[in-house]
C-alpha cells in the first residue's frame, strides 16, 4: 500500500499578514470597551506589536447585530486621536474600520493605510473619499443593516450570491478610478448570515479566489463560533484559531483577530509545515 501525501490542498502559498482589532467603542461585542481609553488602547497596540501583529484594525462604531450608529463627530473624535498617536509612535499599518465618508477623509488625512468598511463603500460620498488617495480599501458584503442584518438573511445561493456582489463593486470602484491592486475582498462573516451560511461560507472559502484579490477572513470570537459550541465570548479561543487556519489554507490572506499571539503562532506553523513538506512514500506488504 502507498500513501502519497503530496496533496497540497492543506498548505498555503499565499502570503498571509495578521490584524489586530482595537476597539474604541464603549459596546464592542468583544472587549466591552475597555480600550475606549487612548492610554489603554495604545498599550493594547504595543502589546500586538510586540507579539508580531502587521496591521492594527480600529474601530469607533460597534457592528455587532442590533448596534445603535454613531454619528460622523463621536467616530472621528474617537478613532482619529489613536490613529495619530498610533502612527507618531510605532512603524505599523493601521486600517480604519468605518462605513463613514467623512470618517475615511480624515483617516487618510492621517496617515491610515486602510480604510476596512463593512458597507463596502456603498454609502453617500464614500467612493469619493477614498478615490484619490493611495490607501488599501477592503470591500466587505453584508445583508442589511447592522440593528436587523441578523433577521432572517436568506440567499439564492450564499456562495454565487456575494461573487455576485463582489464583481459588482469591484467595477464600480474600478470605474470610479480605484485601482484594482488597492482592493481586498471580506465576505463578511456573521453579517447577515445564519450558523449554516457562515459555515458554508468558510468550508468554500476559496471559491472567492476566481476573484484574484486578497481575501480578509474576520472570525474572530465571532457567534458563529459560540453558537456552534455553546461557548462564551472568552472562551472562543481554540474555536477562533481553527476557523482562522481553515479560512488560511483556503486562501485568505489577511485574519482579522483579537488574539494576536496566538494567531501569529498559528500562522507561523502553517508556513513551517508548507517549507518542510516533501513526498513521502509508505510500502507495506
Amino acid at each position: 500500500m502507498s500513501l502519497n501525501t503530496t496533496n497540497n490542498d492543506c498548505l498555503i502559498t499565499n502570503p498571509v499578514k495578521v490584524m489586530g482589532i482595537v476597539n474604541v467603542t464603549p459596546d464592542s461585542f468583544s472587549d466591552g470597551g475597555k480600550f475606549a481609553d487612548i492610554d489603554n488602547a495604545l498599550a493594547q497596540v504595543e502589546c500586538m506589536i510586540a507579539n508580531g501583529v502587521d496591521i492594527i484594525d480600529i474601530g469607533g462604531e460597534s457592528t455587532r447585530p442590533g448596534a445603535i450608529e454613531v454619528s460622523e463627530h463621536d467616530e472621528i473624535a474617537r478613532v482619529i486621536p489613536l490613529l495619530r498617536a498610533i502612527k507618531s509612535r510605532f512603524d505599523i499599518d493601521v486600517s480604519i474600520d468605518t462605513s463613514k465618508a467623512n470618517v475615511m477623509k480624515a483617516a487618510i488625512e492621517n496617515n491610515a493605510d486602510m480604510i476596512n468598511d463593512v458597507r463596502a463603500l456603498q454609502n453617500k460620498g464614500c467612493i469619493e473619499a477614498v478615490k484619490d488617495s493611495n490607501v488599501e480599501v477592503c470591500l466587505m458584503h453584508m445583508q442589511g443593516m447592522p440593528r436587523t442584518m441578523q433577521t432572517n438573511p436568506q440567499y439564492g445561493n450564499v456562495i454565487d450570491d456575494i461573487i455576485t456582489f463582489f464583481n459588482q463593486r469591484i467595477a464600480d470602484c474600478l470605474q470610479a478610478g480605484i485601482e484594482r491592486n488597492r482592493l481586498i475582498l471580506d465576505p463578511g462573516f456573521g453579517f447577515g448570515k445564519t450558523l449554516a451560511h457562515n459555515y458554508h461560507l468558510l468550508a468554500n472559502l476559496n471559491r472567492f479566489n476566481q476573484l484574484d484579490l486578497p481575501l480578509l477572513a474576520g472570525i474572530s470570537r465571532k457567534s458563529m463560533i459560540g453558537n456552534l459550541l455553546n461557548r462564551d465570548v472568552e472562551q472562543r479561543l481554540a474555536g477562533s484559531l481553527t476557523a482562522a487556519i481553515v479560512a488560511v489554507q483556503q486562501g485568505a490572506s489577511i485574519i482579522r483577530v483579537h488574539d494576536v499571539q496566538e494567531s501569529v503562532d498559528a500562522v507561523a506553523i502553517l508556513k513551517a509545515v508548507a517549507q518542510y513538506k516533501e513526498k513521502i512514500s509508505l510500502v507495506s506488504q
